[in-house]
């Protein structure tokens, strides 16, 4: 494999087209300000490298990102990938990630609005992001030991596990199909509404007016805090630990269990449901 190590770039499309290649140690910035350095790539190892530059790793194919920096200057900085893995790094900058397939992100901080839309196949661990609109209509995704911070996340997802992870979100899940979250936090407001096969195992949920609007919603063993007017119009499972602030108009077949519930409001043709306390 060709090296490219040690070397600072800013001329436009700086090592355009290259395959089986290492590039280590670069820093791409400079007065050219040039655009696209690693475009059309294939087979790259990068390494400890720095990109202050715009959209540098667009229709990048099987390649390794390792202990590198992208800043918050480094728009839109992989787009069109395919086949990446990401580890130790950190992804600044708007929209870091977009319509890419089989990316693999660990051990890395991300910190990126509009992360990660139109992806496919995307698993991220032992990672961290901050993140205004992440994982907007991204389909088939894994993530474990997660922590994010953000709003209006995995809207319109579909096929998506999320396992010892913490979400402290607005909006998550809004319009979001198939989406399974097993041991973790979810805090925020207005969680889940107008999701359809949405399922949560011993999650924690944290926030008002939670899971409104859903379509054969499941809670196994799961807490709530603070939630109040919970499961407007949803078909819902549920069985809760704690207290329940107040549950509104679930829809007739639904069945809530929990140790306490404040207030139960059933308006007329919301009667046929069971909402119970232990």
């Amino acid at each position: 494999m060709k090296t490219y190590e040690n070397l600072t770039l800013d001329q436009e499309r700086a090592l355009y087209g290259i395959e089986n290649a290492s590039v280590i140690r670069c820093l791409f910035d400079g007065p050219a300000d040039g655009e696209s350095a690693l475009k059309e790539t294939r087979n790259i190892r990068i390494e400890d490298c720095d990109f202050h530059l715009r959209y540098p790793m667009w229709h990048m194919d099987d390649s390794a990102i390792v202990n590198s920096r992208m800043t918050e200057t480094c728009r839109a900085a992989l787009w069109y990938d395919k086949n990446l893995e990401i580890h130790s790094s950190v992804l600044g900058g708007i929209k870091a990630l977009r319509e890419c397939d089989r990316t693999t992100i660990t051990s890395s901080q991300i910190n990126s609005t509009e992360f990660g839309w139109y992806c496919r196949d995307l698993a991220i661990s032992d990672s961290e992001m901050v993140s205004e609109y992440p994982f907007l209509n991204s389909r088939d995704m894994e993530f474990t030991n997660f922590t994010m911070t953000g709003k209006y996340s995995f809207q319109y997802c579909t096929n998506v596990v999320i396992r010892h992870s913490h979400l402290k979100t607005k909006d998550a899940f809004w319009h979001a199909k198939n989406v399974r979250v097993e041991d973790s936090i979810v805090q925020g407001e207005y969680l889940g509404w107008y999701s359809e096969n949405l399922h949560l195992i011993r999650c924690k949920i944290i926030g008002t007016q939670p899971l409104c609007y859903c379509k054969n919603l499941i809670l196994e063993d799961c807490e709530m805090v603070d939630c109040d007017l919970s499961f407007e119009r949803s078909s819902v499972q549920a069985t809760v630990r704690g207290h329940i602030i107040s549950v509104k108009n679930p829809l007739a077949g639904s069945h809530i269990l929990a140790d306490s519930i404040g207030e139960t409001i059933l308006d007329e043709g919301y009667e046929n449901c069971t909402v119970a306390q232990r």
